[in-house]
């Protein structure tokens, strides 16, 4: 089920007549194209030989065009009286023929690559007439696929670099030429096919593919299920389970709405059957849901184009990443605690979980071809192309070797075992087909907007965003969040980072200089990307909590805000690795270093999490609330809190010993204030 699918439901076309066999081998086909490119060489020249990489992204964009053509009406709600523009359970001839123009107009610069090349930029009356009917296909594509915002975002860029000259001074831009327009997007590197469509063509795809096969063997169920025999018995125990099963899976299949509905469904209920509201249940799920773009190895798609554009290797984008990411999921455990704590919940009796045992025995299976994707990674160093495709090629033999195996142990028909293997591992590569549909038209549309700041835009209104914060970079890294959140509302995540790194990080690295802020360009490419995930959960839109909303049947404004409530832990990480880079290892290679910095991180984050939660050992007054922040800026600042104690740079951790000192006696005093002062429900200990 693609993204787009779970978003909207009955509004994705689901054909019923002879069409659907267009679309599964339309989708099959496409996940079969992106195993064989990856496959390297000499093995990969039986299948087609060496393609140039601007082919590849070519023939990418044609497959993705034509599944948005075939797969989502023009029209979303099905009106009898417009069948022929709204069908879902058929595709109509209009859109059949729009699918085969799609796909032809993007695939054009891929059949005539070296004619345009020796043209050298003078462009014919045909590659005009294809290169701006690609746009406009795109366009219209991305409404249907991804919704009306991306196209008015990208709309707004191309009628800026049509008619800049009639702008106001501070924004006003010489325009540019027809040729030249469609010569940078559709004949070029700088528009469409530019780097962010590489990435998505060569990398993510086949990270997409895997976790779709996960997900369809069974490993979403699987991940669920261990967490509740592990956490469940917890306190709050389901919503532990929650958070850890929904961290496994967003980190392969980088969707927070995919989570959602692959986890929540399970454990929304579970959550509400043992005591949690409704809104706070949904609320839960879509914070864990909406992390798991923040974890690695997947990161949706963000690792690898961040990889591209600060032009380092995948594994250093991994490091970054990591402490944020997992001390950000180990506070949300910790929230989930604190709630429980809240309302007095009581642990699920053991009988009624999972067996731990049972459960590992009955899907061990699906922790190889995960085991084999992190070794490829990080042991072997492998690139993350050749990673996951023997993630995927081991993923799919398993997909039919398990089955028989079952069969042969239960001595039922093999034959039979091995025919229902096939038509999983077919829907599976229908599905991650499907699931790359708003991914691929999100970064070949973000091309449109980086390929017209790169006329000439980009500086000055990089410029403009250094106007507006005084050059105060914390007035910037504020301008910067909101915007992120604003533009992230109705943009798919990918498409959000693409556009903020290239219109805001240049700035956000040159303000932090002036004022001698060394800022790293991976700490202001991460900025940027934390806050556009963020977006998911931010009303009056956040999509993700519409989706958890729906299954837990509760208010999704409400959801929305509760979930943001819960996410302010994740948003105050960006703003303390932009000025502390130790938070994302910059520097640090010492094993011991960064296990410390890891776990004061973990202990100032949960602090910041105790004081807008309000509650820690007990409830919270608020004389505890200045405490607790004073030891998040501690934990989370020790070069800051330094500066201020006159201690050396170099011995800036000796700031977390005050810290856990200062937590630790607050705990202490708290709990003798509850056993002192009890206040009845909820008064049980942390």
């Amino acid at each position: 089920m693609s993204e787009r699918e779970e978003q909207y439901g009955a509004e994705v076309r689901h054909p019923q007549d002879w069409t659907r066999y267009v679309v599964m081998i339309t989708a099959a086909a496409w996940s079969l194209f992106q195993i064989g490119i990856a496959i390297p060489p000499p093995r990969a020249m039986a299948w087609w030989g060496t393609l140039d990489s601007t082919i590849v992204r070519c023939v990418h964009l044609s497959f993705a065009m034509a599944l948005a053509f075939l797969c989502s009406p023009l029209l979303r709600r099905a009106r009898p009286q417009l069948a022929w523009l709204s069908a879902h359970d058929r595709v109509p001839v209009v859109d059949l023929a729009l699918a085969a123009v799609g796909a032809f107009c993007a695939s054009y610069y891929a059949f005539c690559y070296d004619a345009i090349n020796a043209r050298q930029g003078a462009l014919t009356n045909v590659d005009l007439a294809v290169g701006a009917v690609v746009v406009l296909l795109l366009l219209e594509a991305c409404r249907r696929v991804i919704g009306p915002a991306l196209t008015v975002v990208a709309g707004i860029f191309i009628t800026y670099a049509f008619f800049g000259h009639h702008a106001p001074s501070v924004l006003a831009f010489k325009g540019v030429s027809l040729g030249r327009f469609v010569d940078q997007m559709t004949a070029s590197t700088q528009g469409i096919y530019g780097i962010p469509l590489d990435v998505s063509a060569k990398i993510v795809f086949l990270f997409v593919l895997f976790g779709a096969m996960l997900e369809k063997a069974g490993g979403g169920r699987f991940f669920t299920s261990l967490a509740m025999s592990v956490l469940g018995g917890f306190r709050g125990g389901p919503a532990k389970a929650a958070v850890v099963s929904s961290g496994l899976t967003g980190m392969v299949s980088g969707s927070s709405i995919a989570n959602i509905v692959t986890t929540g469904t399970f454990t929304i209920p579970l959550m509400k059957k043992a005591g949690y509201p409704a809104k706070k249940a949904a609320a839960i799920e879509v914070a864990a849901s909406t992390d798991g773009q923040l974890a690695p190895p997947i990161m949706g798609a963000a690792a690898f184009l961040i990889a591209e554009y600060v032009n380092v290797d995948y594994r250093a984008v991994v490091k970054a990443a990591a402490i944020p990411a997992f001390a950000s999921y180990a506070t949300l455990l910790y929230i989930t605690h604190l709630e429980a704590c809240k309302l007095g919940l009581r642990r699920i009796p053991k009988e009624e979980l999972p067996s731990f045992k049972e459960t590992l025995l009955g899907g061990w299976h699906f922790l190889i071809p995960l085991s084999v994707l992190i070794y490829q990674l990080l042991v072997q160093q492998r690139s993350a192309e050749l990673a996951a495709l023997c993630a995927v090629v081991v993923m799919g033999a398993m997909m039919l070797i398990v089955p028989v195996l079952k069969a042969l142990r239960a001595g039922t028909a093999v034959k039979t075992a091995l025919v229902e293997a096939l038509r999983v591992l077919n829907d599976s590569l229908v599905s991650g087909a499907r699931n790359m549909v708003s991914v691929g038209l999100a970064t070949a549309a973000a091309g449109i907007i980086v390929g017209v700041v790169a006329f000439g835009p980009g500086d000055m209104i990089s410029q403009l965003v250094e106007e507006l914060s005084r050059g105060n970079i914390y007035a910037m890294l504020l301008i910067t969040a909101v915007t992120s959140l604003i533009i992230g509302m109705g943009l798919p995540t990918t498409a959000t980072y693409i556009v903020m790194a290239s219109l805001i990080v240049p700035a956000l690295v040159d303000v932090g200089a002036a004022q001698n802020l060394v800022i790293p360009v991976m700490a202001a490419h991460l900025f940027c990307f934390y806050f556009g995930i963020l977006a998911d959960d931010t009303p009056p839109v956040g999509l993700a909590a519409y989706a958890a909303a729906a299954i837990a049947k509760a208010p999704p404004i409400a959801t929305g805000l509760q979930a943001f409530m819960y996410d302010i832990r994740t948003a105050i990480l960006p703003f303390m690795f932009i000025l502390n880079p130790d938070l994302i290892l910059h520097g640090i290679n010492e094993w011991h270093i960064g296990l410390l910095i890891f776990a004061m991180a973990c202990v100032g984050n949960g602090a910041f999490a105790a004081a807008t939660q309000g509650w820690f050992a007990r409830a919270n007054r608020w004389f505890d609330i200045p405490i607790l922040l004073v030891v998040t800026m501690l934990s989370l600042r020790p070069d800051f809190c330094a500066g201020l104690l006159r201690i050396p740079h170099e011995s800036r951790y000796w700031c977390y010993v005050f810290g856990l000192v200062i937590f630790s006696a607050l705990y202490v005093l708290q709990l003798r204030r509850k056993q002192t002062c009890p206040s009845g429900k909820g008064t049980s200990r942390v």
